[in-house]
């Protein structure tokens, strides 16, 4: 447990310097990529390779530690899926990427991150955590779950506006309305946020939070660069919308 605890509370720390860092500094992928940032791949292949480690490094985990597999722990894992199939295959798959380019530092690096999440987050579900049948009727699983649901219907429907505008009216950035967009610039993040919050509130756990303290500090410092960015650079972007969360940021 110590070595578990200690990468949790390094983890933790890393995020926080990854949070400063971002507010001065975009991650070099999609608007911001840069040549200068070294090699680069197809975005859909890119993308693809970085997140599915959530998937099947999770199935290895279910694999070794079998005989912790209860209904919880199941659940658990079925939630996870849900999310982390949709991003890693189907939204790839979707999405309008064609001639788009991703450097592979940023590959790299997102590849490192998930396999560290997935570590934290499968050592708490199958070694360290201790959920009973009766966990799923507690407030904490029923909360967590409506609103990682509700997380996920906002990200999914938001990149689902997105990708019509974009079918629409052809590649780059234009301006969103309606749904969210109406609020602010990220549903999309917004919706992600709120999925992991979900997560944290169902499982209870430290694992939880310290997913949920990375996906805060990597979306909000993004979300802002977005928001200017579209300010900037798009003729006619309501200045009046808030960057990631309705009514307050």
């Amino acid at each position: 447990m110590d070595t578990y605890t200690n990468t949790l509370f390094i983890w933790t720390g890393i995020s926080i310097i990854a949070f400063i860092a971002l507010l001065f500094k975009s991650a070099p992928y999609g608007r911001y990529s840069m040549s200068s940032w070294g090699p680069s791949m197809s975005s859909r292949l890119g993308w693809i390779l970085m997140e599915s480690p959530t998937v099947y490094l999770m199935l290895l985990f279910m694999y070794f530690f079998s005989s912790s597999l209860g209904v919880v722990e199941i659940i658990f894992i079925v939630i996870w899926m849900v999310h982390y199939v949709h991003r890693s295959f189907i939204w790839p798959l979707r999405a309008k990427l064609e001639g788009k380019r991703i450097t592979l530092i940023v590959v790299l690096l997102a590849a490192i991150f998930n396999l560290v999440n997935v570590y934290i987050q499968g050592s708490w579900i199958f070694i360290y955590g201790s959920y009973e049948k009766g966990w799923l009727m507690s407030p904490f699983f029923i909360i967590g779950l409506l609103v990682f649901l509700i997380g996920l219907y906002i990200n999914i429907k938001s990149d689902n506006i997105l990708m019509k505008l974009r079918e629409e009216h052809g590649s780059g950035y234009h301006i969103p309305n309606g749904f969210l967009y109406n609020k602010v610039s990220c549903p999309n993040y917004f919706g992600e946020i709120l999925e992991w919050l979900g997560w944290f509130i169902m499982t209870l756990s430290p694992a939880g939070l310290v997913f949920l303290i990375w996906t805060m500090a990597n979306l909000i410092p993004r979300a802002k660069s977005n928001h200017e960015w579209s300010i900037e650079n798009i003729e006619g972007y309501p200045k009046d919308r808030k960057k990631v969360i309705p009514y307050l940021y």
